[in-house]
């Protein structure tokens, strides 16, 4: 697996984390979403995400869109 996929994965995995907390706890947890959400945009457009930067650091192999 490569930063690409990491990413896309840990995303996807907080969005749902996010979700199931803010049904049965508190709808504040949307903000988690949110937050994701943003993050991914920025990160579309700026190509930074801090989430790669940490992966990478941990050993994971270079993708195409995260190098």
């Amino acid at each position: 697996m490569n930063v690409d996929r990491m990413v896309l994965s840990f995303a996807g995995l907080m969005v749902l984390i996010s979700l199931g907390l803010a049904h049965f706890f508190s709808p504040l947890w949307l903000w988690l979403t949110a937050f994701v959400g943003l993050n991914m945009f920025q990160a579309g457009i700026t190509g930074f995400c801090p989430a790669a930067m940490i992966f990478r650091k941990c050993g994971v192999k270079p993708g195409n869109a995260f190098n």
